[in-house]
């Protein structure tokens, strides 16, 4: 059965897009709409795209599961339930963050857990317990050393696990964090270092200071943190070479900063670019096919966009509307798409995950 509804124009006014950047440089527009199957899609977080199979695994949790797309077809493929869900209280939702590893996903929970599903049978084979009392939520994979990261951002101290992603899935270390003084937000694997990098929004009660912490994953410690003024980190995706996209929330409605994206280098931490205008960000990503960055503005002044920034010249080149709470964001580089969930509540479609190309 598909799940897909098929959109071969633009929604008018509503999904136009602003050019801010190049002439002749390529548009994105929406080409897809998928329905998921179940309750509308309304709360949700982290979503990823599985290169090696172009699949798209979003964190659905108006429907208390982890739902699989086709990058080719734009077809819901699976449907894994067994999370918690949304009842009100954000801190102890779930899914949140999700990847794959393997013939594996993991996804961690609203109750402190990270679930692990077997893809052929899509199940859950296997629940991880971290320790803390809130949310499971980010996460990333050294694939040199077989060890994954994820992020109790909720509890307070905040804290990662190291788990090794061997049979047993041992818990190697928990790092605490003392001095992240709200919350802390996305690690990835840093290749160039063999290390995980992790988004600081707040250090020590200063709201214009934030950081990215060096993570070392076989001594299971903090080997540094590099400093990120003006900002607010949360979202963190590399870019070409050792460039690192920086989702800012700054320019939010509660943030006395303005707007803005930093584009830094992975081994220094020395800002590279500094994008105007686009900001207010959660999850962002990077398409080396399309060579650009995608940043989910939830929340900027005049509304939740998706930026649209060229990684060559640090340009912004589009602002497209999205509504709602749309605040994730992940990139097929086997065909270009790049999906969007959209909530029911204040989005365009009901609840659907968009899906654009600049094709």
């Amino acid at each position: 059965m598909s799940y897909k509804l098929k959109s071969l124009a633009l929604l008018g006014s509503v999904f136009s897009c602003v050019l801010t950047g190049h002439v002749g440089a390529a548009e994105l527009k929406m080409i897809s709409k998928v329905q998921v199957p179940g309750a509308p899609l309304d709360s949700f977080d982290i979503s990823y795209v599985d290169q090696k199979t172009n699949r798209y695994y979003l964190a659905d949790r108006s429907n208390k599961a982890v739902d699989i797309v086709d990058g080719a077809t734009d077809e819901v493929v699976g449907q894994v339930p067994g999370f918690v869900g949304f009842d009100k209280d954000n801190d102890t939702a779930g899914p949140n963050g999700v990847l794959v590893i393997g013939k594996e996903a993991w996804a961690g929970d609203g109750d402190s857990s990270v679930k692990v599903i077997d893809l052929k049978s899509q199940t859950i084979v296997d629940t991880i317990k971290t320790g803390g009392k809130n949310r499971a939520d980010e996460m990333a994979y050294d694939p040199r050393h077989h060890i994954f990261i994820v992020t109790n951002d909720a509890d307070d101290p905040p804290f990662v696990t190291l788990i090794s992603t061997r049979p047993g899935h041992k818990i190697l270390k928990k790092i605490v964090f003392n001095d992240a003084t709200d919350g802390i937000e996305q690690p990835i694997y840093y290749a160039p270092k063999s290390i995980f990098l992790m988004t600081v929004p707040e250090i020590k009660g200063d709201k214009s200071t934030g950081g990215i912490a060096m993570i070392d994953p076989l001594k299971g410690e903090v080997t540094n943190v590099m400093k990120v003024s003006d900002c607010t980190p949360a979202g963190l995706a590399r870019g070409p070479g050792k460039n690192l996209v920086i989702g800012c929330n700054a320019g939010g409605k509660k943030s006395t900063l303005k707007p803005v994206t930093l584009i830094v280098n992975g081994d220094s931490g020395a800002v590279v670019a500094s994008v105007p205008d686009m900001g207010a960000a959660d999850e962002v990503a990077y398409s080396a096919k399309n060579g650009q960055y995608y940043i989910s503005g939830r929340q900027m002044p005049n509304g939740p966009v998706l930026g649209v920034i060229d990684a060559r010249t640090n340009t912004l080149l589009q602002s497209i509307p999205t509504g709602g709470n749309a605040h994730s964001v992940a990139t097929s580089d086997v065909n270009g798409h790049v999906f969007v969930p959209l909530p029911k509540t204040g989005g365009p479609c009901g609840g659907c995950i968009g899906v654009y190309s600049t094709q």
